[in-house]
């Protein structure tokens, strides 16, 4: 390996995909396997760096989140990334450990980006969080990005009887109460997807969910060759 740098592998996609579920898995199985890994979660609710985030999901700067300024709210998911990461995550991933990330700097590209319906200053924006995120910040830029692709009518679906994840309660927060947003996010999804080549996993097939099973082999075959790739060992 060229460097002591670590690996990030990126779980993204709508609210109730499976991305916690998975998260867990790959961890499990890489653990077994003997791989320094370590599993960590956007935004981080536990941490003070998150209040600005948890104000924006409460809907106490508004309701409507498509009305919310996205490169504002973009720095609140930012800041909480960066604090986290400087505290917590640095050093472990810079001594070559493999983190497995359940939402990441990608969130703010798949949901503010969708705020943002001209495709000439979505990338603009685009650029603009790139630098922000990755530039300024010195986050570093996730290795390989893991769309779980389950199409916004399942996924409301899935999150009706789910309780809010850091609130514990059922009421939902701006994100999972707006049908219309997370339509918007998954349009944005699919452009963003190509635009930054991230790999799509295909969580329903013939309008039926596929085994957690089935999907986590599939999740767990990209990561084995990256790792590969990258000569980690334990291959």
């Amino acid at each position: 390996m060229a460097t002591n740098q670590g690996l990030i592998f990126c779980f993204e996609g709508l609210d109730a995909s499976g991305k916690q579920t998975q998260v867990q898995k790959i961890f499990n199985r890489l653990k077994e396997e003997g791989h320094d890994v370590i599993r960590i979660s956007f935004p981080h609710y536990e941490s003070e760096g998150s209040a600005l985030v948890k104000m924006y999901l409460d809907g106490k700067i508004g309701q409507d989140p498509e009305k919310i300024n996205p490169y504002a709210v973009s720095t609140f998911y930012a800041n909480d990334r960066f604090i986290s990461f400087e505290k917590e995550y640095r050093k472990f991933y810079e001594n070559g450990g493999i983190i497995l990330c359940d939402r990441y700097t990608t969130s703010n590209m798949l949901f503010q980006a969708s705020k943002i319906t001209d495709l000439k200053e979505k990338d603009v924006y685009l650029d603009w969080l790139w630098d922000l995120e990755f530039n300024k910040f010195k986050l570093p830029v996730p290795d390989k990005v893991l769309f779980l692709d389950v199409p916004p009518e399942v996924s409301i679906k899935l999150m009706e009887n789910r309780p809010n994840k850091y609130s514990g309660n059922k009421k939902k927060d701006i994100h999972e109460s707006n049908k219309k947003f997370l339509k918007s996010a998954y349009d944005n999804a699919m452009y963003i997807v190509n635009k930054y080549d991230w790999h799509k996993v295909r969580c329903v097939k013939n309008d039926i969910l596929r085994s957690i099973e089935d999907i986590h082999n599939d999740i767990y075959g990209l990561i084995k060759k990256s790792i590969k790739e990258n000569d980690f060992g334990n291959y």
